[in-house]
């Protein structure tokens, strides 16, 4: 799912969409140690995200430090008025509360369009943080999505405000899209 997010924004960012947000990739080091990163699709900056803890550790390594210094770069990228905003995915962090969680809350809030993934573990917390509405897709429709929303955007002129955009990948193939409103309404495509 990173590879798909990262080349969907690359592609609409080389059409002159102002598009922010971080993207997550994993990598290993010299050593054979496994490292996140967290990268600014506007800049290519990369963020770590997970600290060392040693050969045999058996806590998580997220690196809480490094996850609040992704956090500024959405904050940033939606205070430059990003066109689109990537969140690489809603999970565990996110799902507790924590983690890239009110930097969603506040593009969704903002009316500003938002990509993101969600692992099937955390489905039902995304369910219960979007209020269950949104419609599944299959991923080729990612760029269809992308299209209709910025042909609503070209036809009033900007983002309506009281009404945001958010598109989400299930690693399942599946795209979840949810046009939230004051009414929250439900549009269900039908499964491929």
């Amino acid at each position: 799912m990173d590879r798909l997010l990262a080349d969907f924004a690359q592609d609409i960012a080389q059409q002159g969409v102002r598009i922010g947000g971080i993207m997550q990739r994993h990598s290993r080091r010299a050593n054979g140690t496994h490292v996140m990163l967290a990268i600014d699709v506007a800049t290519g900056q990369e963020i770590s995200i997970s600290q060392p803890l040693g050969s045999g550790a058996m806590s998580c390594n997220l690196d809480t430090n490094g996850l609040a210094e992704a956090a500024v770069v959405v904050s940033q990228a939606l205070r430059n008025k990003t066109d689109l905003l990537v969140i690489s995915k809603f999970a565990k962090q996110e799902a507790a509360g924590r983690g890239l969680r009110l930097e969603l809350v506040d593009a969704i809030t903002r009316g500003v369009p938002v990509l993101t993934a969600v692992p099937k573990n955390c489905l039902a917390d995304w369910r219960t943080f979007t209020a269950g509405v949104g419609t599944l897709l299959p991923c080729e429709f990612l760029e269809q999505w992308w299209c209709d929303i910025s042909t609503r955007v070209a036809r009033s002129g900007a983002f309506s405000p009281s009404c945001g955009y958010l598109g989400t990948t299930i690693p399942d193939r599946l795209i979840t899209t949810v046009r939230l409103s004051s009414t929250w309404s439900v549009s269900n495509a039908p499964p491929t």
